[in-house]
């Protein structure tokens, strides 16, 4: 069986099991939602200083994981075979989207930065269910992204209101 056999067959093994999440995804998903919680709450009994480094802290993770989902779909698309220069370009122009979003979040007021980057996550669950329906990513990769985009979401918020 030659590479691209072997590519196409895990992608459709992949695609059979729509409603599972693979357990190290739910895992390190869930991990990862930590930070946004434990920080957006802490904003909520500091002051000063500290409360300002806390909710840099709280930006500055949102912009990081923003381009990491960048960076999924960038992997995504270099990893699809076989496809047409216009879909290869349209797909890693949108992955970068998210880095340059989170850096322009990095750069104006934090109350300004958290609802960029809350709309920039709503706006990413929607292309990834998207890529998902077009076969572009797993079908279970909705249900992952779901309660973490929810949970960023909702941490970024009191992050705007603490």
């Amino acid at each position: 069986m030659d590479e691209r056999a072997g590519i196409l067959n895990w992608n459709e093994a992949a695609r059979s099991d729509a409603s599972s999440v693979p357990s190290a995804a739910a895992w390190l998903g869930g991990l990862g939602i930590l930070p946004f919680a434990g920080l957006s709450l802490a904003t909520f009994f500091t002051r000063d200083a500290l409360k300002t480094q806390l909710l840099f802290a709280l930006l500055a993770y949102g912009a990081i994981i923003l381009s990491f989902l960048g960076g999924i779909h960038w992997g995504l698309a270099i990893g699809a075979v076989p496809q047409t220069d216009n879909t290869l370009l349209r797909r890693i122009a949108l992955s970068i989207l998210p880095s340059l979003v989170a850096w322009v979040a990095l750069l104006v007021p934090f109350s300004i930065g958290f609802l960029v980057l809350a709309a920039a996550f709503v706006a990413m669950l929607v292309v990834d269910i998207r890529a998902s329906r077009m076969h572009e990513a797993p079908a279970w990769y909705p249900k992952l992204r779901w309660p973490l985009s929810c949970g960023a979401v909702a941490a970024l918020f009191l992050g705007t209101f603490s």
